[in-house]
C-alpha cells in the first residue's frame, strides 16, 4: 500500500501482521487480513491498497526454425558449434545485443557504419543481426537461441544502413573471411553474377571456408538462384514456411543445396532487439550454424561439412530444384535421435519484413 502522510504508515503497520518490504517512495507490503486492507483503503492518508501480485521470468524463445530443424535436441545432447569460427558477412552485427555480444569475436567493415558509437562493424540496418542471431545466439534462459550457441561470430560489414553495397566489398569480405581462418561464411547476400565475386569464392573454399549463401527471393520462379549462392563452392539455401512447403518467395534451381526455414523466422535484431523477419536470407543462417555444429563434431574439411549437411537431410516431398538434397536436420547431422520432428510453437515476435 502506498501512503502520503506518515499516519497511513503507521495505520499500516498497527494493522499488519508483518511489514514485508518498507520502500523510499512512500510505500509499504505488510501482511494483513481483509478486514484491516478495507480499512486501510479508506483513510484519506493512504493513496491506494492493492493485493501483492506475482511476476514471471520472461524466458527464453524457441523459434520454430530452431525447434523444426531439431537443433535443441543438439543442444541437449550438448553439441553447440563450440569455438568455431562463423563470418556473418552482411550489414554487421549489434556489438552488445544481449544474445549475441557473448559470442562475439573479431570483426572488420568494408563500409562506413552510420552508428555513432560502437566499432566500425557495427549494424546499422538490423539484417546482419538477424542472421548472427539465427546462427549462433547464445543460450542464457533470456531471448532467443541459434542453431549453435557457443560458435564465434566475426561481423564482416559490406553492407551498408539501407542494406545495399557494392559486389567488390562483398567479395573483399569473404576474401577477408578466408585469410583469417575462419570456418563458415554466411552469406545472405544477392545480386547479379560476377568475376570479381566468383573468384572471391573459389578463394575462400580453397581456403577451406564453407560457403553458405541465400538463394535469392525472385520466387515463384524456375532456375533463378542469385549469386553467390549459384557458384558451386558456395552451399545455396532455398526457404520453407512452417508447412513444410517451399515459401513462395524462395528462388528455385540446380544449385539450390540445402531447404532451411526461411519464413516468419524469429531473431535477434538492431537496437538490442528482436524481429520477424522472412527470406531466405533468414534461412541461409540456420545452414550457417548447422555447418558451425558440423565443424565442432569433427568435420575437417569444407566438402567434409557439406557431405554432412546433405547427408541427413529430411524429404519433404519437394522437388531437388527447391530443396536439393532436402531439409536441414542438425539433430540427424550429429547422430541423435530427433524424436518428435514436428514444427514447435511459433514465436512472432514484432513486425515482418522480407530479407534478401
Amino acid at each position: 500500500m502506498g501512503y502520503d502522510r506518515p499516519g497511513g504508515a503507521r495505520a499500516a503497520r498497527n494493522r499488519a501482521s508483518s511489514v514485508v518490504h518498507e520502500f523510499a517512495f512512500d510505500t509499504l507490503t505488510i501482511e494483513a487480513d481483509p478486514n484491516a486492507a478495507r480499512g486501510l483503503r479508506r483513510r484519506g492518508d493512504v493513496r491506494y491498497v492493492e493485493r501483492d501480485g506475482e511476476m514471471e521470468a520472461l524466458g527464453e524463445s524457441v523459434p520454430w526454425g530452431i525447434d523444426r530443424t531439431d537443433a535443441e535436441v543438439a543442444h541437449a545432447n550438448g553439441d553447440t558449434g563450440d569455438g568455431v569460427d562463423v563470418a556473418i558477412v552482411d550489414t554487421g552485427v549489434d556489438h552488445d545485443h544481449p544474445d549475441l555480444a557473448d559470442n562475439l569475436g573479431d570483426g572488420k567493415a568494408f563500409v562506413t557504419t552510420s552508428e555513432l558509437s560502437g566499432p566500425a562493424w557495427e549494424d546499422d540496418n538490423g539484417h546482419g543481426t538477424h542472421c548472427a542471431g539465427t546462427a549462433n545466439a547464445v543460450d542464457d534462459g533470456e531471448g532467443v537461441i541459434g542453431v549453435s550457441t557457443t560458435a564465434v561470430l566475426h561481423a564482416v560489414k559490406v553492407l551498408g544502413a539501407l542494406g545495399s553495397g557494392s559486389t567488390s566489398d562483398v567479395a573483399k569480405g569473404i576474401e577477408y573471411t578466408a585469410d583469417r581462418g575462419w570456418a563458415v561464411a554466411s552469406l545472405s547476400v544477392g545480386g547479379g553474377a560476377s568475376s570479381t565475386l566468383q573468384e572471391a569464392c573459389e578463394y575462400a573454399a580453397d581456403r577451406g571456408v564453407t560457403l553458405v549463401a541465400a538463394a535469392g527471393n525472385d520466387g515463384p520462379c524456375t532456375d533463378c538462384v542469385g549469386y553467390s549462392a549459384a557458384y558451386p563452392e558456395c552451399i545455396a539455401v532455398s526457404a520453407t514456411n512452417d508447412d513444410d512447403r517451399l515459401a513462395d518467395f524462395s528462388s528455385t534451381g540446380p544449385e539450390v543445396g540445402i531447404a532451411a526455414p526461411g519464413a516468419d523466422v524469429y531473431s535477434t535484431y538492431d537496437g538490442d532487439s528482436y524481429e520477424t523477419l522472412s527470406g531466405t536470407s533468414t534461412a541461409c543462417p540456420h545452414v550457417s550454424g548447422a555447418a558451425a555444429q558440423a565443424v565442432a563434431d569433427g568435420a575437417s574439411s569444407r566438402s567434409e561439412v557439406r557431405d554432412a549437411l546433405k547427408t541427413n537431410t529430411e524429404d519433404l516431398g519437394l522437388g531437388e530444384n527447391e530443396s536439393g538434397a532436402g531439409f536441414l536436420d542438425v539433430a540427424a547431422m550429429l547422430g541423435h535421435d530427433s524424436g518428435d520432428d514436428g514444427t514447435g510453437e511459433r514465436n512472432d515476435g514484432g513486425g515482418s519484413g522480407l530479407l534478401g
